[in-house]
């Protein structure tokens, strides 16, 4: 019997796998496509990526500048990830702690018995809707869940030559986000994000931070043709092109038996999109909380696993920041900068808490307080208004956008 299954062999998957394999549990990575390979980019702020990371995996770490109305640096060094060597790097650590990497599905009763089943299998939390397998812990199947409208983040991405895309990016820096709308018809707001890849590449994506449901490709796609032509702009006809959409406001993992981790626990922040540095830093912590726990049996590893991933304390910052997103949600369209403009005028303490406080329910309430206090009272008033309309939406609740 295997100690660890994990079920995604993607950047969390291997991540958390690897972990458990250095600590010498008996530990195997299934996945539909384990040689699929990894399309998206990925960043994140430097100090929240683990410091044994090995500054070999990163492509760039530049400082972040943003605009809403107003132009603001941002001070904390952004990282991106040169993603190749991001994986060769988990797949060494795979390869010396004996993990296999196995291609495989989710189907209940077909999967190996494990004393910790983890699904990492991204978004679609493949074992939240299949239950776990046989010998995984105590508890009824998981139910199959109805299907609600998802907010979503989309974005599509050009990659260029760096020195074509001076106009918006200048070299030795990151463009966080870019709320100034490019001429041509109104509309859901959108952002740029630019970012080196290295190489001499950078990306550049028009990005909708969050709506329900996603903003499609084609959209995004015209936005961001209308935005590059306005800085005179024109990406070759064979530029590599990037396509992102994952939902935002995921439930916790809930199925019987399985730990969720990465995006399927979701530990994707709400308002923001980003887990990979999360994913990154806590696949330590759970394979050593799964080493000392397994010995008392599956039932002890899974409650002590999902008891660090999610204390009282990160449950109540993650249900704080899904009131983001849905204030955020709730916002007319020309008031988005406006919103971040607050949000960038405070200290950087602020933002830091409400970007990076994972668990840390007072410092994203200060940080929202903060964000109310800077804002115009045209905006305050839109918050007020969605705070006393929803906290979270119920799994089950279909919203539409006001547009």
């Amino acid at each position: 019997m295997l100690d660890v299954l994990v079920v995604g062999a993607g950047p969390a998957g291997r991540a958390v796998a690897a972990a458990c394999g250095e600590r010498g549990l008996r530990t195997l990575v299934l996945d539909p496509a384990p040689s699929r390979p990894w399309r998206a980019s990925y960043g994140a702020w430097r100090d929240e990526l683990p410091a044994e990371l090995p500054e070999s995996v990163l492509a760039a770490t530049v400082p972040g500048r943003a605009f809403a109305a107003t132009e603001h640096t941002l001070q904390r060094q952004y990282a991106v990830l040169d993603v190749p060597a991001l994986r060769e790097h988990l797949d060494q650590r795979l390869v010396a702690a004996g993990v296999l990497v196995q291609r495989g599905l989710a189907r209940p009763g077909e999967l190996p018995a494990a004393g910790l089943v983890i699904d990492a299998g991204g978004a679609a939390q493949p074992l939240a809707r299949s239950g776990p397998p046989s010998g995984a812990g105590s508890g009824p199947p998981g139910n199959a869940r109805a299907r609600p409208v998802r907010a979503e983040q989309t974005a599509v991405g050009v990659i260029v030559p760096a020195e074509l895309a001076t106009p918006v990016l200048a070299p030795g820096e990151a463009l966080f986000m870019d709320w100034r709308q490019p001429a041509g018809p109104g509309g859901w707001p959108t952002f740029l994000y630019a970012i080196p890849l290295g190489g001499g590449r950078v990306l550049l994506e028009e990005t909708s931070l969050a709506r329900r449901p996603g903003l499609d490709f084609d959209a995004l796609a015209a936005r961001l043709r209308a935005r590059l032509a306005g800085h005179g702009i024109q990406p070759p006809g064979d530029a590599p092109r990037e396509l992102v959409r994952f939902p935002l406001d995921l439930p916790r993992h809930r199925a019987a038996g399985v730990l969720g981790f990465g995006a399927a626990a979701p530990l994707t922040h709400p308002a923001t999109g980003y887990q990979l540095a999360e994913s990154l830093r806590l696949a330590p912590a759970v394979a050593e909380t799964a080493t000392s726990a397994l010995g008392t049996g599956p039932d002890a590893a899974l409650a002590a696993t999902q008891a660090l991933l999610w204390p009282p304390s990160a449950r109540a910052a993650h249900l704080l920041r899904r009131r983001g997103l849905e204030a955020l949600l709730r916002l007319p369209p020309a008031r988005v900068p406006e919103f971040f403009e607050g949000f960038f005028a405070q200290p950087e303490r602020r933002r830091r808490d409400y970007l990076s406080g994972r668990a840390d329910p007072f410092g994203t309430a200060r940080a929202m307080a903060g964000t109310f206090a800077t804002t115009g009272w045209a905006v305050r008033l839109r918050l007020i208004g969605s705070s006393l309309l929803v906290s979270a939406p119920p799994e089950s609740t279909r919203w539409s956008n006001v547009e």
